[in-house]
């Protein structure tokens, strides 16, 4: 893994920063150390940046820290406590209200406010916007498409587990409602053709003229593969080493950039686990950068995963690529869950923008089911087949697109229409309705 260089917050040595513990965030920034020794000092000299003196966060005295109990890491944040008495306070708080809150709350009772002045909110401006926001319906159809002979034999096992669908969801003939601008191609199901649909429609979007964001979720990195990009700094830095988004990126096609991924992701999921308000660290990291951009598109991996998680909470939309065979239809399932504990647990509207059926011969019978029960089920969500084709398969070992490598095949036709309903639905919703800042883009942009 490639370090970031940077200068030793204790004794200003400039270094590679290759293991976690060189790293540390604290007051809205990071501090770096060389080594395990710098590390002590910086924990022994206290919160004044040279000092010798550290300040208890229980009761605000000021002390030398020799003890190591004296030092706590509470919620990914180090804080300090002078006795045992401040460290239980400390731990106590941990799981409830500081005592200087409650102290503020008793001050503000006492004094009535102004006639014109607004109640005060118990949750941050963000996460209060989040919520106030409709959840929406998570997709307009309730049950999962089954086929053939074998569909009679399950049909009603596979619709009692489905969820029920929202009382006010719209019916499934309706176009999509979501306006894709955030858009993660997502399936739990492996071999649906995500990295090649997400390539295809970040390449397809930027050929068009819109700036494009393609961000890869998955610890693969195929996505760099297939645009033939190396890249020294990825996903992870970003995510668990603080870098900034414009320093990670890469541009590798006129309008589109690469912020990348590779082995190393993996490790951000026991980063991602450790945090507060864990599903919304890439959201946190990204927002910011996102805005300067007319599209984002994420390659999700096939798992149900902290990381995926976090995608989907970034996202507004859902693209879902279902290759034409029975299993993949069965996994639709899965992500219509998914998406509705996304939508009610998690606070977040996102939808279900499109169905994508992908890998289709219409020489196959099973084919031809599955589109027309997925036509059936989703209604317009379900979009038109992208047709099966051995230059799909051969663009990624040349690093090009299916539109560099086979322009005008069966199979980039189709990728180009998928591309056409994207920007004919935010275009036209953007005329019909002004769209309306995200909440929680400005809460991270103010946070940052």
């Amino acid at each position: 893994m490639a370090g970031i260089r940077e200068s030793c917050s204790v004794c200003k040595t400039d270094f590679d920063v290759q293991f976690r513990y060189q790293m540390e965030e604290r007051d809205g920034g990071f501090s770096f150390y060389c080594s395990q020794k710098c590390l002590e000092k910086s924990q022994l000299g206290g919160a004044d940046k040279g000092g010798q003196l550290a300040t208890c966060d229980a009761c605000a005295k000021r002390f030398q820290p020799e003890l190591a109990s004296q030092v706590m890491y509470v919620g990914g944040k180090r804080t300090y406590a002078c006795s045992m008495g401040c460290r239980g306070q400390l731990l106590r708080e941990a799981n409830g209200v500081r005592l200087g809150e409650i102290a503020a709350a008793a001050v503000t009772a006492q004094t009535p406010p102004p006639p014109s002045a607004k109640p005060a909110s118990s949750a941050p401006e963000g996460r209060a916007a989040r919520a106030a926001a409709p959840a929406g319906p998570a997709v307009a159809v309730p049950v999962v498409p089954q086929i053939g002979k074998r569909a009679s034999q399950t049909s009603q096992a596979a619709v009692s587990a489905a969820a029920e669908p929202p009382a006010a969801a719209p019916p499934a003939t309706q176009a999509p409602t979501a306006v894709p601008r955030y858009l993660a191609v997502f399936n739990h199901k492996g071999g649906t053709g995500k990295t090649t649909t997400a390539v295809s429609v970040a390449a397809g979007l930027a050929s068009r003229g819109k700036r494009v964001l393609l961000v890869d979720t998955d610890a693969q990195g195929n996505v760099s593969v297939s645009l033939g990009a190396n890249a020294e700094r990825s996903l992870y830095h970003v995510l668990v080493m603080g870098l900034r988004v414009s320093d990670a990126v890469k541009t590798v096609r006129p309008n589109l950039d690469l912020l990348p991924s590779n082995e190393t992701l993996a490790a951000a999921e026991l980063y991602l686990a450790g945090r507060q308000n864990r599903d919304r660290v890439l959201c946190d990291r990204l927002s910011s950068a996102a805005a300067g951009y007319d599209y984002v598109v994420l390659d999700c991996s096939p798992s149900l995963s902290l990381m995926n998680q976090n995608a989907l909470v970034f996202a507004d939309s859902v693209l879902v690529p279902v290759a034409c065979d029975y299993l993949s239809l069965v996994g639709v399932r899965q992500v219509i869950k998914t998406v509705k504990n996304v939508n009610s647990l998690l606070h977040h509207p996102v939808q279900i923008w499109g169905v994508l059926p992908t890998f289709f011969d219409s020489r196959a019978k099973i084919c031809r089911e599955a589109v027309s029960t997925m036509q059936q089920h989703f209604g317009e969500r379900c979009l038109p087949p992208v047709r099966a084709a051995i230059k799909v398969k051969e663009a990624p070992a040349q690093g090009q697109t299916i539109f560099e490598y086979a322009a005008g095949t069966p199979a980039a036709e189709d990728y180009g229409v998928v591309v056409d309903r994207i920007v004919q639905s935010r275009e036209g919703e953007a005329k019909a309705t002004p769209p309306a800042p995200r909440a929680r883009t400005a809460a991270a942009s103010a946070g940052a």
